[in-house]
């Protein structure tokens, strides 16, 4: 056999894996009594701790979960929440594409909300010394963010591409993205080379549909169309489009976390 034929064949094989996979795990169940989303629930994951009963203690996390409808079949959805020592209320980020005016979003729904019916993970989280200096830095990051006003689904910027622009002017969030959280690697053709997301490595991509990144915390990894494929060693997986990664879990383990919260989704954050 020809080794183009061999090079398709393991390709197909590789993506036919985590989309049997993802087919086999649906994000989330359709439309609840008949209304599709607006009945999918955005009440409280519990995961984000107590603001209240930690009120002297700074905490950022980081969120991602299966987007809405189809999409949550091979992409995620993340957003960024912080609250600074002595606050008892978080501060939540992310970038959405409904609406008009910025994309950049403040405080659009609960904190650690459900994602319309989809459970959060936490992919990264920091609590006590140095962490008001860091949500000084995570503010001034989404202060710089250069896209602002323009969103796109494929291949970027979108809200992925939000969080990982923290993520590089922010490294010691050492904050490592799934393999499917499209628009991450996300780079206009002025700056194809810089810092990894998680900035413990580096990265070569145009437009996020084509590139390398090697790192620490995001091993080798390698974008192609804006799917991505590589191998994780520090947390040994494999990082795999549609499903994220195949091994040892990237999630951070939470404890102490809140009691998940009644509070509904404010009318402007709706789609």
């Amino acid at each position: 056999m020809h080794p183009f034929k061999h090079t398709a064949l393991a390709l197909s094989l590789i993506l036919l894996l985590p989309l049997g996979i993802s087919l086999a795990n649906p994000p989330r169940a359709e439309g609840l009594d008949g209304r599709g989303w607006r009945a999918l629930p955005r009440h409280s994951a519990g995961l984000a701790p107590d603001p209240v009963a930690f009120a002297d203690s700074a905490i950022v996390q980081v969120y991602a979960a299966a987007t809405y409808g189809w999409r949550g079949y091979f992409a995620v959805h993340p957003w960024i929440i912080f609250k600074r020592s002595g606050e008892t209320a978080y501060t939540r980020y992310e970038v959405t594409g409904w609406g008009r005016g910025p994309v950049v979003r403040r405080n659009g729904a609960v904190a650690d909300g459900l994602w319309f019916g989809a459970v959060p993970t936490v992919l990264a989280e920091h609590r006590g010394a140095g962490v008001d200096e860091m949500i000084e830095r995570i503010e001034a990051a989404i202060g710089s963010y250069p896209y602002a006003e323009t969103y796109r689904s494929y291949p970027g910027p979108n809200s992925n591409t939000f969080i990982a622009h923290i993520g590089r002017e922010v490294p010691a969030l050492q904050l490592d993205m799934p393999a499917n959280a499209i628009g991450k690697d996300w780079r206009p053709l002025a700056d194809p080379v810089g810092r990894a997301v998680s900035g413990t490595g580096w990265q070569a991509s145009l437009f996020g549909l084509l590139g390398v990144t090697v790192g620490i915390e995001e091993g080798l990894e390698l974008n192609v169309l804006g799917l991505n494929f590589g191998i994780d060693l520090n947390r040994p997986a494999l990082r795999l489009p549609l499903i994220g990664r195949l091994g040892f879990s990237n999630g951070v383990p939470t404890a102490e976390a809140a009691p998940n919260s009644a509070e509904q989704v404010p009318a402007e954050a709706r789609p």
